[in-house]
């Protein structure tokens, strides 16, 4: 039964790579916004660095799915560890600053250029 379902779904609801990039491209694009609109909270700049990340993960992934290699799921395997690295430290390096200023506006840490 289960297999005429998804045999009807694949009729009817083909998802191929167009719908991959567009996602993707919807991702990065939002990710952006977050990037260059808010400049005042931290934690919102790094979800945005994160939805970057996302979306190439993405990209990767639907091509490499397309033409049939593993090389991209390999990559975005990479990008993904890469991006629980950069929050890890990120968030660490935030609550630091947080216990010395009691503040993590950008406003603020700006502050520290020398």
């Amino acid at each position: 039964m289960s297999e005429s379902v998804s045999s009807a779904l694949q009729t009817f609801l083909p998802v191929g790579l167009p719908h991959y990039v567009l996602l993707s491209s919807a991702l990065f694009v939002i990710g952006m916004l977050g990037l260059f609109l808010n400049r005042r909270h931290v934690i919102v700049v790094l979800m945005a660095i994160e939805l970057l990340f996302l979306a190439a993960s993405m990209n990767f992934i639907a091509f490499s799915t397309a033409t049939g290699d593993l090389t991209g799921q390999v990559f975005a395997l990479f990008i993904l560890a890469t991006a629980a690295a950069e929050v890890t430290v990120g968030l660490a390096i935030l609550v630091v600053y947080y216990r010395n200023r009691a503040s993590i506006a950008i406003d603020d840490i700006s502050a520290l250029k020398g």
